[in-house]
């Protein structure tokens, strides 16, 4: 991640914690990420990592999406592939771009890239406000939720219907889209 993008984050995480008068306590509270660790995020001195970000948003009522695009400063109707926001997480290789010109619009489509043996969990909280679709475009992913396996192939779409946690396990490198909507 470029520190113009890191030091624009830790921007988006601070404004969004101050524009809902929170805490850095009770954000730390709300998303289970310590309070240190939102102190090095909002002072742009640690690279925040996919699972890190999916607690934070999920704890400022953001999409994933909307917190990266709004670091981006992305607010356009058409944005060509060359301009789509991408980031990709320091630990695990993940790498995901925002395919919709506007995020936390009614649709959100975001094209996923994970490396072979990548594993990133998310808590159900993650999810709390979304409804959420995957199609699997390449390669082969397993997801994990609620003691179930589900192992997908290209071609291949599962639906969440309700926030769980999950984890995404790529068997081998793959690729997907995911469909979000916020949840009525």
């Amino acid at each position: 991640m470029s520190s113009d993008l890191t030091a624009s984050i830790a921007e988006t995480v601070r404004s969004a914690r101050e524009a809902r008068g929170l805490s850095a306590n009770a954000l730390a509270e709300r998303s289970g990420v310590s309070r240190a660790m939102i102190a090095k995020v909002e002072r742009a001195e640690a690279q925040p990592t996919a699972a890190l970000l999916g607690r934070l948003s999920a704890a400022l009522g953001l999409t994933l999406s909307e917190l990266v695009a709004r670091a981006e400063r992305s607010d356009r109707r058409l944005v060509r592939a060359g301009e789509q926001p991408t980031w990709t997480d320091p630990d695990t290789g993940y790498r995901r771009r925002a395919l919709s010109p506007v995020a936390g619009g009614p649709l959100e489509l975001v094209e996923v890239e994970l490396p072979a043996g990548a594993e990133i969990a998310y808590p159900a909280d993650a999810y709390a406000f979304i409804h959420q679709q995957i199609w699997m475009l390449d390669g082969s992913l397993t997801i994990r939720e609620d003691g179930s396996a589900h192992d997908l192939e290209p071609g291949d779409c599962i639906e969440f219907p309700v926030p769980s946690a999950r984890t995404f396990l790529a068997r081998g490198a793959c690729r997907y889209l995911v469909a979000l909507t916020r949840r009525a």
